[in-house]
């Protein structure tokens, strides 16, 4: 979607599309996306990185007395949003938050993966490509309009119509993509009943996170006039598959894959043993950011496809990171663990960190599991030194905590809020009595 548009381009493609009105769209630390919207009259003072927001009323963002921020336009972002309004469309661009000094304000996410990206640079790379597959469940919508716990469909994995109610949905919403400019790779029913999965294109890190956004926007804006809501919660249902964010990656130097080597061991170079060992050493580390709300540790438990312990392997699909049978050019490292829920900024950071810090440091990593893990007891887990990952979001924030390597990939700023927010969401929770401890104990105690 990347367009290397110039200002004048630009305001041509909004004359033709009658756009109206300019979004200037960012995400805070927990991942929702916010805008600002403007009249056009107000784009040029956007183009010379003028316009200014409170920032104190963003989650994670700064305090009242150092509030003004300032929004600095991508213009290689700029989308008309095809399903707006015939009286005049929206068009948006994604933007990065400066400080008034105008430096880059450490609290933006998008900024804090740039800032990962440099030490990637640093190291010899030139891209850190990266492909998703995130899924999402369909729900109906109430008689208020409210999201519903009924289902729209009972499919299957890659089932069909009439089974798949879902699927008029699900293909307007690749239609739309696909006239936003997405690539789109594959759209089916996935495993659970009303769960779905839309692939699309691998790309470099900042534009893939950037495209994550908008597609969360857009499946969740197509769903909503099917009389449906899309939810990326990773577990709105007991007894069935959860949802995930499975993430691809690989790093380029001179548009050559490092993870693809002939004379390799599996054809997979030192670089991307590295890698992986760095990924599978600082896995209980980075969860609490790539699995960062309560529901996220209801799907990583055995019995669902999700993983839940640290291992990895060529073939298996148990373990946390898998190495797809794909070589050359599409060389890459499957990370199975994420769910939708993350931050992609701050999830792409953390996972770029500790990748790189294998290869930095020229890590092992520990022999292949080609087993069903979950068909082991603790014992042999034990003995194949598999590690769980934490059970629950305090056990995440307490590892996350005790790794320098994580603390910095995201950076003062975002990690001191990020474990301030989460901690009160993990006291909200804690101490919240929830129908099902009224169905075990209220009659029997």
């Amino acid at each position: 979607m990347s367009s290397g548009l110039t200002k004048e381009e630009i305001y041509k493609i909004i004359e033709e599309e009658n756009v109206r009105f300019i979004r200037l769209q960012f995400t805070d630390m927990l991942g929702i996306i916010k805008n600002v919207e403007i009249p056009l009259g107000q784009l040029d003072k956007a183009f010379d990185n003028k316009m200014m927001f409170d920032g104190s009323s963003i989650e994670g963002f700064v305090r009242i007395e150092e509030s003004d921020m300032y929004l600095h336009p991508d213009l290689d972002s700029f989308v008309v949003f095809p399903w707006t309004s015939e009286k005049g469309k929206v068009a948006r661009f994604i933007c990065d938050i400066y400080n008034p000094d105008g430096t880059p304000f450490e609290g933006c996410p998008r900024y804090n993966l740039k800032r990962n990206l440099k030490k990637m640079e640093e190291l010899g790379f030139d891209a850190f490509n990266i492909g998703t597959e995130p899924e999402f469940f369909l729900f109906k919508l109430d008689e208020k309009g409210d999201p519903s716990l009924e289902l729209n469909d009972h499919g299957g994995y890659f089932d069909l119509a009439p089974t798949d109610l879902g699927e008029n949905c699900r293909r307007d919403i690749v239609l739309e993509l696909e006239e936003m400019g997405f690539e789109i790779e594959a759209s089916h029913h996935e495993a659970a009943p009303g769960q779905h999965e839309i692939d699309f294109k691998y790309s470099d890190a900042v534009k893939h996170c950037d495209d994550i956004q908008t597609f969360k926007l857009v499946v969740k804006t197509i769903a909503r006039k099917h009389n449906l809501h899309a939810t990326f919660m990773p577990k709105p249902l007991f007894g069935v598959n959860g949802s995930g964010m499975h993430v691809n990656m690989s790093l380029f130097k001179d548009g050559k894959n490092q993870f693809f080597d002939k004379q390799g061991e599996m054809e997979l170079s030192d670089v991307a043993y590295q890698f992986t060992a760095g990924v599978i050493k600082h896995a209980t580390n980075y969860t609490a950011v790539t699995n960062p709300i309560v529901n996220s540790y209801k799907r990583l438990v055995p019995g669902y496809e999700a993983p839940c312990y640290v291992a990895w392997s060529g073939t298996n699909r148990s373990p946390l990171v898998r190495i797809p049978y794909s070589r050359g050019l599409s060389t890459r490292i499957e990370v199975r663990s994420v769910d939708p829920a993350a931050n992609p900024y701050m999830a792409m950071a953390v996972l770029l960190a500790s990748g790189l810090d294998g290869v930095k440091n020229k890590l092992t990593p520990p022999t292949p599991v080609d087993q069903n893990i979950y068909t082991m007891d603790k014992s042999e887990r034990i003995e194949n030194g598999i590690k769980d990952l934490p059970a629950t979001l305090m056990d995440a924030l307490l590892e996350l905590d005790k790794d320098p390597v994580v603390v910095a990939a995201m950076g003062e700023h975002l990690h001191e809020h990020f474990m301030e927010a989460k901690e009160i969401e993990w006291d909200m929770f804690r101490t919240t009595v929830h129908p099902w401890e009224r169905e075990q104990y209220l009659a029997s105690y």
